[in-house]
């Protein structure tokens, strides 16, 4: 997000920071409106920036403690993420892995992909395949809402197959 920041805009996160901090707002919302309005950010990249101004963003908070604070207490899930993480990783030199709260985004130019932990014995696995019927184990988004348009759910190592694995290719193809 935030190479895609400098990208867009011309300007790093720092220089957005001190430009927040300037327009002496405080208020998540005004800040993500003010950026929008004056500067003609996106709303992601709005929001973005102000909780990075506000460091009230999960990403402010080390991203290996927020992946340990998913995992306690699932610990036998955990393989289930490194294997997906080592595949999703491995799909090109762009994609950008955001740990929040309770899931690990994996962004594109758009997120693609989200993987959480929902219970102590399956994660699901959220992904944006916009046209793509649900079939078999690819279901409706079901808790993810509208961040997702597809959902599986992975209670097994060996459920990251190929299958699973095209649907993760062509969730990272189509979000450029």
């Amino acid at each position: 997000m935030e190479a895609g920041l400098l990208e867009k805009t011309g300007h790093d996160l720092c220089h957005w920071i001190e430009v927040v901090k300037e327009s002496g707002l405080e208020k998540h919302k005004a800040i993500i409106d003010f950026l929008k309005s004056e500067h003609g950010f996106s709303y992601g990249y709005a929001n973005f920036v102000a909780h990075k101004a506000k460091a009230s963003d999960a990403a402010s908070q080390d991203d290996g403690d927020l992946l340990a604070a998913q995992y306690q207490g699932k610990e036998n899930l955990k393989p289930i993420f490194d294997l997906l993480e080592k595949y999703i990783m491995a799909l090109g030199d762009d994609v950008t892995q955001t740990p929040k709260k309770a899931a690990v985004s994996f962004i594109r130019k758009h997120q693609f992909a989200l993987v959480k932990p929902a219970t102590k014995k399956r994660i699901d696995l959220g992904l944006k395949l916009k046209g793509v019927p649900e079939a078999g184990r690819l279901e409706g988004s079901g808790p993810f809402g509208s961040m997702c348009t597809h959902r599986l759910q992975i209670t097994d190592a060996s459920e990251v197959d190929d299958e699973l694995k095209g649907w993760l290719k062509a969730a990272y193809d189509a979000s450029v």
